[in-house]
């Protein structure tokens, strides 16, 4: 069948992961329309290009259907229940850099930490006889981090669409977002917390541990892994 290579199926991390892979003598690419999924490889035999969204990598590593997958950091801790024995970082990309933050309304002048927020979050739930709301997609990661560093009273509430506009529409008091620039959240009047910075992301390469390799297969992976100067 060939060693199976997951890279984002759109926009600037497919093109970053392609010019990557290029630069090292590996020329992914699509094969025929831009509306297609499977993927041609040149300068190595054997490797087969899958085309998905950043966000299915994660869950076909685990499943063991691909052998390695590009997606960011954030995703793989988020997705995956202790991710590092699901699958190995191989090598960061450098590109697709983005931090998982928490960030609060700017008018809230005395929260500047998480422990101003802990005391935010107990004195909200006391006016208003609820918790606070944090919306997030990154439930997972936002729990442990908050737990590890001692807030306790807030709920997470799940954001589909743009996350920093939930505090404008009222659905939730305080966000958990990625950013890169911070030009997002500024023009929603919020500030990130000094103190919480949950994660570093960036694209990286990943191989997944649970994926059956042949013979021929591990191979092939020996070999990419030296085109690729990953030794």
């Amino acid at each position: 069948m060939g060693l199976k290579l997951g890279v984002p199926s759109k926009g600037r991390l497919m093109e970053k992961t392609f010019d990557w892979f290029g630069a090292r003598g590996v020329t992914l690419g699509r094969s025929g329309s831009d509306r297609e999924y499977a993927g041609r490889v040149e300068g190595i035999e054997g490797v087969e290009l899958v085309l998905l969204s950043a966000g299915e990598i994660p869950r076909e590593l685990h499943a063991g259907r691909i052998h390695l997958g590009v997606t960011g950091t954030d995703l793989v801790r988020e997705k995956l229940g202790q991710w590092d024995q699901q699958v190995e970082e191989l090598a960061e990309l450098g590109f697709g850099h983005a931090d998982l933050i928490i960030a609060v309304p700017q008018l809230w002048v005395d929260v500047e930490t998480l422990d101003d927020l802990d005391a935010a979050a107990a004195l909200f739930r006391r006016t208003h006889g609820f918790r606070l709301r944090i919306a997030t997609k990154y439930h997972r990661l936002v729990r442990d981090y908050l737990r590890s560093h001692g807030v306790a009273d807030y709920q997470l509430v799940d954001s589909q669409g743009a996350t920093e506009g939930t505090i404008k529409n009222e659905t939730a008091e305080a966000v958990a977002d990625i950013t890169s620039t911070g030009e997002t959240l500024r023009a929603n009047h919020l500030k990130i917390l000094s103190d919480a910075l949950v994660l570093k992301s960036q694209a990286t390469l990943f191989r997944s541990r649970r994926a059956a390799l042949s013979a021929e297969e591990r191979a092939t992976l020996a070999e990419l892994i030296e085109r690729l100067d990953l030794d």
